[in-house]
């Protein structure tokens, strides 16, 4: 285990990177956490702001026999 642990004489710089790739991982976590819930903040905020629009009807396609048989 205590070979393991050295990694050939490279245990303090081994190590130190896995220390420093954790935490980087770490951090980008907390920073997009954070502007997540800002931005859903600004979401609920202009969403509350903004007023009701009423949807149109979807246009239907005329009934009866299609374009081509009506042409003369």
């Amino acid at each position: 285990m205590d070979g393991f642990l050295s990694m050939g004489g490279y245990a303090a710089y081994v190590w130190s990177s896995y220390g420093a790739a954790a935490l980087i991982l770490v951090g980008l976590l907390v920073l997009s956490l954070s502007g997540l819930r800002r931005v859903e903040r600004t979401l609920a905020t202009l969403e509350a702001a903004k007023p009701r629009r009423k949807r149109e009807p979807k246009a239907t396609a005329p009934t009866g026999t299609p374009a081509a048989e009506t042409a003369p």
